[in-house]
C-alpha cells in the first residue's frame, strides 16, 4: 500500500531513531501529514514489535498502530559501517529524532553538534526523559515512571486512597504530541533563517506542565492563595452517574445549563439555592453540587435522560466501552474506522487521521513495515 506523498509536510524527510511510544507517535503524526519517515531500528527492533496480540512475530498490535507511513531499516549505530550508512541518511534529511540517551549518542558522534556540522539545516530533536541540564538527566524514563513523578498518579488516586496510573500511556502520548508540534515550528523558523537547530523535549517537564495547567491552583500566586489542585475535577462526586438502569456522563456547565437541568429535574429548590447560582459560587460547592446531581440522575433510566438532555441542549453522553465505538454513528459517518489490507499481516482495522486540511490533506500511504523492509534504500548504488 503506497501512494504519492500529500499533506502539509510533503517533501520533508525525517530520520527517526526512536522506539516504544513517545517518538513513534510523534513521527507517525508527521508521516500522516506527508513527511517521509525513515525508521532506523537497532538489530533487536522496536520494543513494541513484541506487543500482543500479533498475527506474526515482530508485528504486534501496538507497533502497527504507531508506525504507519514509515520505512524501516535496521542499523547498528555502534558498528562503523552502519554508522556511515546512518550518516548518509542524515546528510539528506530535514529532521533527525532520537530517544537514545544523548550521552550515548555523543560517544559515537551522533550528537547535535556533530550532525549539524555535516548538515547545518538539520533539525536535531532529542526525545528524552528529563531535561539534560538537570540532575535527572541520565535517568531512564518510561510512561509509568513519569506519571508517578509528575504528580499525575497521585492526583488520579486522590479519591481512591492510593496513587493510580491513568489507563493509557499518557506521558508518552502527551510528550509525543509536543514533539509533533515542536518539529514543524522549527521547520517553519528554518524557512526564515535558513538554519537548523536542536530541540529537546523531556517527558518529565512536559507532563508536569500539562498536569499543572489546572492543578497549580493557589500556588499560581506568590504568596500562595490556597493549595494546589482544581477542585472540580478532584471532587469525589465527579464521575459517570448511575441511572436507574446504567450510567450517564452529564455536565451542565454554564449558569443557563444548570438552570435548565434543575427545571428538568423539577427541583426549584436547587435552582434557587445560592450555592449553585453562579460559576463562582458553584466552584466552592462542587462536592455538594455533584452529590445532588448523582441523586437526581438515579431516578430515571438512561434512555429517558438521553432524550430529555438532548432536547434541553445540556452536555451529556453514554458511557461507552471501547468496543461500542465501532457502532458509533458519528464515527461511522466520518469514516473513522477503516479496513486496510496489510501486505503481510492481512486485513487490519485502522483509525483515520483525525486532523483535516482543506487543501493539503494528510494520507495513509503505507502501513507499518516489517523490520528492515526498506534495506535497499541504504545502498542504492
Amino acid at each position: 500500500m503506497t501512494a504519492p506523498a500529500s499533506g502539509p509536510l510533503a517533501g520533508v524527510r525525517v530520520v527517526d531513531m526512536t522506539s516504544v511510544g513517545m517518538g513513534p507517535y510523534a513521527t507517525q503524526i508527521l508521516g500522516d501529514m506527508g513527511a517521509e519517515i525513515i525508521k532506523v531500528e537497532a538489530p533487536e527492533g522496536d520494543v513494541f514489535r513484541a506487543s500482543a496480540p500479533a498475527a506474526s512475530p515482530g508485528m504486534g498490535a501496538v507497533y502497527l498502530n504507531l508506525n504507519r507511513n514509515k520505512r524501516s531499516v535496521t542499523l547498528n549505530a555502534k558498528d562503523a559501517d552502519d554508522r556511515q550508512r546512518l550518516l548518509r541518511l542524515v546528510d539528506g534529511a530535514d529532521v533527525f529524532i532520537s530517544n537514545v540517551r544523548p550521552r550515548a549518542l555523543a560517544r559515537i558522534g551522533l550528537d547535535a553538534a556533530s550532525l549539524r556540522a555535516r548538515n547545518p539545516r538539520l533539525i536535531y530533536c532529542s526525545a528524552v526523559g528529563f531535561g539534560q541540564d538537570g540532575p535527572y538527566a541520565a535517568r531512564p524514563a518510561f510512561d509509568d515512571i513519569i506519571q508517578a513523578m509528575s504528580g499525575l498518579a497521585d492526583l488520579q488516586g486522590r479519591n481512591s486512597g492510593a496513587p493510580a496510573y491513568i489507563n493509557t500511556i499518557m506521558a508518552d502520548k502527551v510528550a509525543g504530541l509536543t514533539l509533533a508540534y515542536a518539529i514543524p515550528m522549527a521547520l517553519y523558523e528554518r524557512e526564515k533563517s535558513g538554519q537548523g537547530q536542536a530541540i529537546e523535549v523531556p517527558m518529565f517537564e512536559t507532563l508536569v506542565s500539562f498536569t499543572l495547567i489546572e492543578h497549580l491552583g493557589g500556588r499560581t500566586f506568590d504568596p500562595p492563595r490556597g493549595g494546589m489542585g482544581y477542585s472540580r475535577v478532584l471532587s469525589p462526586e465527579r464521575r459517570p452517574y448511575r441511572t436507574r438502569d446504567g450510567f450517564l456522563a452529564l455536565l451542565p456547565y454554564t449558569d443557563a445549563q444548570w438552570q435548565r437541568f434543575f427545571t428538568l429535574a423539577e427541583r426549584a429548590d436547587l435552582a434557587a439555592d445560592p450555592r449553585y447560582a453562579s460559576a463562582r459560587t458553584r466552584a466552592r460547592h462542587f462536592d455538594a453540587l455533584y452529590s445532588d446531581l448523582a441523586a437526581i440522575v438515579a431516578l430515571r433510566g438512561t434512555d429517558d435522560w438521553l432524550a430529555l438532555l438532548a432536547d434541553a441542549d445540556i452536555p451529556h453522553s453514554h458511557v461507552n466501552p471501547p468496543e461500542a465505538l465501532f457502532d458509533d454513528p458519528h464515527l461511522a459517518a466520518t469514516g473513522f474506522f477503516q479496513r486496510v489490507e496489510h501486505p503481510t499481516e492481512g486485513t487490519l482495522t485502522a483509525t483515520a487521521i483525525p486532523v483535516r486540511f482543506s487543501r493539503t490533506p494528510g494520507s495513509v500511504r503505507r502501513l507499518a513495515p516489517r523490520q528492515d523492509a526498506d534495506r535497499d534504500m541504504l545502498d542504492p548504488d
